[in-house]
């Protein structure tokens, strides 16, 4: 993708961004996973933002850099979260990445999820959910920053490109922020495995 897929409306692109290719080439190997969920954040007008309001601090401070670029925060003091940095810089909005589908460097993704004999079923915990991925992608807090236009960790457009049916929903985990955990934008695939929660 270049620099100008990821300067547009944060919600389209949050949209946009289902079907793609997230990339990571690390030391240990190459990891490719495809973009089954997502969630937009709208910086400073958005309760459930870590830019609401204006905040900045050390820890969002990746979140404030022109549109391209990663923002990976740490959770519970264990689980890292991805998100893809959108609009222009100081507008901090952000795309979280909620779920990917395996595509390369499964046998390395099971192995840094433990799941080194998982089959069937269990395959599905490898990505199903923003912890989990981080993991099997080998995605931390030292990757926030990095230029997604580069080609360290980066996202690809698929070979080919197909009719995807995109559901909406609440985003999960903000019941902090008001009225704002009733917004529906949160996007997936439906019918994908590895979505990690359906809404009925």
């Amino acid at each position: 993708m270049d620099r100008s897929f990821y300067l547009k409306d944060t919600l389209q692109i949050a949209k946009d961004l289902l079907g793609k290719y997230l990339v990571h080439e690390s030391s240990e190997g190459r990891t490719v996973g495809r973009i089954v969920e997502t969630e937009g954040y709208l910086g400073v007008e958005d309760p459930a933002s870590h830019a609401y309001e204006g905040k900045r601090t050390e820890r969002t401070e990746d979140q404030y850099r022109s549109g391209g670029h990663a923002y990976v925060y740490l959770i519970y003091g264990m689980y890292h979260c991805f998100n893809v940095v959108t609009r222009g810089e100081d507008e901090p909005e952000s795309v979280f990445v909620r779920a990917l589908e395996p595509i390369e460097g499964k046998e390395l993704m099971k192995e840094r999820r433990g799941l080194k004999e998982a089959s069937g079923k269990k395959i599905l915990e490898l990505t199903d959910g923003p912890g989990k991925l981080c993991m099997a992608m080998g995605i931390d807090e030292e990757d926030s920053g990095k230029d997604l236009c580069g080609d360290e960790l980066y996202i690809v457009w698929p070979s080919r490109e197909e009719d995807l049916d995109i559901q909406t929903g609440k985003r999960i985990n903000i019941d902090y922020s008001r009225e704002a955990k009733k917004w529906p934008w949160r996007y997936y695939i439906e019918d994908n495995e590895y979505v990690s929660r359906k809404d009925r």
